[in-house]
C-alpha cells in the first residue's frame, strides 16, 4: 500500500522537505510525493503549543492503540521498501547539506544550532513509532526503518544525530508500552509542528554501569510514585520538556549499603515537575547533544505515569531496542570515516608514491570495510527479528558487543591512518573516534 494511500501523518512542512529534495527524482516517486503533499494539505496538521507546555489528553480513548506487527517473508532480506527507501535518501541528503556542515561547530560549543534539532524533526523521525490512527507515520511497527533512518543520520554526525532522534524515543516508547490515557496526553505533541525536546533517560554516573541494576529509585505512596537519583549524559536535558525516566521500584538500601537493587521500570516525568533539576555534563564525545545530568529530588509522579505497569519484560526490551539504536548510529559513523580514509589514503603521497600502495596501510582499510559491513549487517539481523517478532535478546547483543569493540577501533584506525592529521580538528575523523567510543558506552537515550 502507498503512503498517500496509508495517509501518513508526517505534516506539511515535513512533506514538502520530502518533495524539495533532489533524491525524490532519483528514486522515481516524486508523483508518489506529490499525492502525499495534496494529502496533507488537505487534511491539515496538529499544532503543537509552546515550550513549557501542559501536557493534556485531546481525547479518551477505551484501550491504548499499537502498531501493527511488522511482515514479511521471514527471510533475512536487506531490500528496503519505497517507503523506506523515501525516508533512508531523505535522512541522507539532511544529514549530508545539514549534520556534517555543522558538525565541528557544534563539537566546539557543546551544543546543536539553533533550530537544526526542530528542523530535523520535519523529517518525520518522531512519527514512526507512533501508531498511524494517532498520527503516526507507518502503519506497521518497523525496527529496520528507524535503524536506516539512524545510520543515516550518523553519516552526517553521530552527535547531532543523537540529539535529533532523542525526542523519537519518548514517542516511541509511549507508543510502544503507553495505556491509552498516556498515549492520549503525550503523543499528539509529537506529532504536530512544535515537537517537545524530549529524552530516555537511562544511564547513570557510575563505573561499570548496570542498566538492570540502577541507583535512580522509584517508591510508591499511596497512589504517587516518588523518583530519586541522578541520569547522566541525557541529551538536551535543559530545554526538554518530558523524561522517560528508568528507575528501580522498591529498591532496599541495606544500613546504608547497598541492597535489594529492586525491579527496573519507566516513568513519565515532566521536566517542570517539582524536585526535577539539571546540571550541564559536556563529555568526551557526544558533545553536540548537549548532555547533562537529570536530578530527580523526591520527584513526585502519579501512578499512572509508570509505563507497562512495570512489566521487567518491556524494560529488557527498551534496554535492547536501545543497543541497536546505537549500534545503527555507530554504523553510520563508521561508514563516514571508512568514506574519509578512502580517498586520503589514495591522494597522500609518500616517497612518490600514494600510502595506499602500502600494504600495511591497504589491509587497514579493508580490514575497516570488513569491521563496517560486519557491524551493518548485525544490526540490521537484529532490527529484522523485532519487526518480524522474534526474540532478538541474542543479536541485540552481538549487535551492543560489535558497537562497543569495533566501532572504537574503526575510529581509531581511521586516526591511525590519517597519522598526525587524524589528531587535529581539521579533520573530522577525531570528533567520529570520540563519538564511536561513547556508542559503545551508552544504555538507553535512543530506540528503534
Amino acid at each position: 500500500m502507498k503512503l498517500a494511500d496509508r495517509g501518513m501523518s508526517l505534516g506539511l512542512r515535513a512533506l514538502n522537505r520530502f518533495a524539495g529534495l533532489e533524491v525524490i527524482d532519483r528514486i522515481g516517486i516524486r508523483q508518489f510525493s506529490e499525492r502525499a503533499v495534496q494529502r496533507a494539505t488537505k487534511n491539515g496538521f496538529r499544532a503543537a503549543g509552546v515550550v513549557g507546555r501542559t501536557f493534556a489528553a485531546t481525547q479518551k480513548r477505551s484501550a491504548p492503540v499499537r502498531q501493527a506487527p511488522g511482515s514479511g517473508s521471514g527471510q533475512f532480506d536487506l531490500t528496503p521498501s519505497d517507503e523506506q527507501r523515501m525516508m533512508q535518501e531523505a535522512a541522507r541528503e539532511f544529514a549530508a547539506t545539514e549534520l556534517r556542515p555543522a558538525a565541528e561547530q557544534a563539537d566546539t560549543d557543546a551544543a546543536p544550532p539553533k533550530g537544526l534539532i526542530a528542523t530535523s524533526a520535519e523529517l518525520g523521525t518522531t512519527l514512526i513509532g507512533v501508531p498511524e490512527e494517532l498520527g503516526g507515520a507507518v502503519e506497521e511497527r518497523s525496527a529496520v526503518t528507524s535503524v536506516l533512518m539512524a545510520e543515516a543520520f550518523a553519516h552526517g554526525d553521530l552527535s547531532l544525530a543523537f540529539a535529533a532522534l532523542a525526542p523519537a524515543a519518548v514517542s516511541t516508547a509511549i507508543g510502544l508500552w503507553g495505556d491509552a490515557d498516556q498515549q492520549a496526553t503525550y503523543l499528539p505533541a509529537f506529532v504536530g509542528e512544535d515537537v517537545p525536546g524530549a529524552a530516555l533517560a537511562v544511564q547513570e554516573p557510575q563505573p561499570l554501569f548496570d542498566p538492570f541494576t540502577l541507583n535512580t529509585t522509584a517508591r510508591r505512596e499511596g497512589e504517587s510514585y516518588v523518583l530519586s537519583g541522578v541520569k547522566s549524559l541525557v541529551p538536551g536535558v535543559a530545554t526538554a520538556e518530558l523524561f522517560v525516566v528508568a528507575a528501580a521500584i522498591d529498591a532496599i538500601p541495606a544500613n546504608g549499603q547497598p541492597g535489594n537493587p529492586g525491579r527496573p521500570a519507566l516513568f513519565i516525568v515532566e521536566s517542570k515537575a517539582a524536585g526535577v533539576q539539571t546540571a550541564p555534563e559536556p563529555g568526551m564525545g557526544l558533545r553536540a547533544a548537549q548532555t547533562g545530568q537529570l536530578i530527580l529530588e523526591d520527584v513526585r509522579v502519579p501512578a499512572t505515569a509508570l509505563l507497562a505497569d512495570g512489566d521487567p519484560q518491556v524494560y529488557a526490551e527498551a534496554i535492547r531496542l536501545g543497543r541497536i539504536a546505537w549500534a545503527a548510529l555507530a554504523t553510520g559513523t563508521a561508514q563516514a570515516a571508512l568514506d574519509y580514509v578512502i580517498p586520503y589514503v589514495n591522494e597522500r603521497q609518500a616517497f612518490g608514491e600514494p600510502i595506499s600502495h602500502r600494504q600495511g596501510v591497504a589491509f587497514a582499510v579493508s580490514n575497516l570495510a570488513i569491521d563496517v559491513d560486519s557491524l551493518r549487517l548485525t544490526t540490521y539481523r537484529a532490527a529484522s527479528r523485532v519487526d518480524l517478532g522474534k526474540d532478538f535478546a541474542r543479536e541485540s547483543a552481538l549487535a551492543r558487543r560489535l558497537t562497543a569493540d569495533k566501532g572504537m577501533e574503526i575510529g581509531s584506525q581511521a586516526v591511525q591512518l590519517l597519522g598526525g592529521h587524524g589528531y587535529v580538528k581539521d579533520h573530522p575523523v577525531e570528533r567520529w573516534y570520540r563519538d564511536l567510543r561513547a556508542a559503545g558506552l551508552m544504555e538507553g537515550a535512543l530506540l528503534v
